[in-house]
């Protein structure tokens, strides 16, 4: 993948967050740098990125998808209210244990795994 000067700055900008934004949280902050960028030109990096493995795409059922610039290992937890979205702390190789997998369906091979939590964020508990 071609390293653009709009994909620098949308790669800078999301690792210097830990709040895992939106795309259209993250484009606010990246016009402050580049004020005619599009939002679709953020769509359409972000897309290219989490493809290349460059940035992860975190998405639930139904919400918007949110990223992290952080492609290590690593958990999160998810606020069941409002959806944002942080790390978990774990042990530094990011894991928990050895999970045991699930016999895949017939024709699946399983190729990764990842575990969310499930919570109240404190803006959402008071």
């Amino acid at each position: 993948m071609r390293v653009t000067q709009q994909r620098k700055v949308i790669l800078e900008e999301l690792r210097k967050l830990s709040t895992h934004p939106t795309a259209d949280e993250l484009y606010e902050l990246v016009r402050r740098k580049m004020p005619h960028i599009s939002l679709a030109t953020v769509y359409r990096n972000l897309g290219l990125m989490s493809k290349s493995g460059t940035v992860l795409k975190l998405s639930a059922g139904g919400g918007q998808a949110r990223y992290d610039g952080d492609t290590s290992r690593h958990e999160h937890v998810r606020c069941v209210v409002c959806g944002r979205i942080a790390d978990v702390a774990g042990p530094p190789s990011g894991g928990f244990g050895e999970i045991e997998l699930p016999e895949p369906p017939p024709g699946y091979v399983i190729e990764d795994y990842r575990l969310e939590f499930l919570g109240r964020c404190p803006h959402c508990r008071e």
